[in-house]
């Protein structure tokens, strides 16, 4: 009798435990599937973002400085300049620039074999010099220029991109830009509106001490 109730008392003992590790490996099981699907939704959830980034950024790229200049004809000879000087994808890229503009005529007024000169290979940190002669940092629509040029008594003093200095004025309502020269150049058409900055169109290409 004794012996029949031991017996039955592992048996129970037994069943007890098997019915335990089997608890046990289910709610391991159920935990990994749970973390296995935190994981792919945490997948998902970056794959998404990543997504979403892309977008914006081709967005950003559609609507850059150098995008609005590659869609002007009037500004071929500088987008061609641009990328000559490897700037272009920097005027596709995040930040806030003001970028003076000159137009195709603008540069056949500069001497062809300077310009054929600065497009040479071997003379690209120059040409990357006047460019960036053309930058500001920032962005300043025409509104904001002739605000501060009226603070100013009708002299700013900007520094662009290449550290050399431009001199903005007012005359008959038109931003003028004196350059290290001495010669002046016009804006003609104000406030192209790109995703990284706007565009003030320009007549003469602004030339630095270089």
């Amino acid at each position: 009798m004794k012996l029949k109730t031991i017996v039955m008392s592992l048996a129970v003992v037994t069943m007890l435990f098997a019915s335990c590790e089997d608890s046990k490996k289910k709610e391991a099981e159920a935990q990994a599937q749970a973390e296995q699907m935190r994981m792919e939704r945490e997948k998902d959830s970056l794959m998404q973002i990543e997504a979403d980034n892309q977008a914006k950024m081709a967005e950003m790229e559609a609507n850059s400085i150098a995008a609005k200049a590659m869609g002007n004809s009037d500004l071929s000879t500088l987008v061609s300049a641009l990328q000559a000087a490897d700037l272009a994808q920097t005027l596709k890229s995040e930040g806030e620039y003001t970028v003076f503009a000159p137009t195709n005529e603008a540069f056949n007024k500069v001497p062809k074999a300077t310009m054929d000169n600065l497009m040479m290979p071997e003379n690209k940190e120059q040409l990357q010099g006047l460019l960036k002669y053309h930058v500001l940092q920032g962005k300043l629509p025409a509104a904001d220029v002739l605000a501060k040029i009226k603070e100013a008594n009708n002299k700013l003093e900007v520094t662009t991109l290449n550290g050399e200095v431009l001199t903005l004025s007012e005359k008959g309502g038109k931003v003028m830009i004196k350059d290290a020269k001495g010669n002046t150049a016009t804006v003609t058409s104000a406030d192209m509106e790109a995703s990284n900055g706007t565009v003030h169109v320009i007549d003469k290409v602004l030339m630095p001490k270089m």
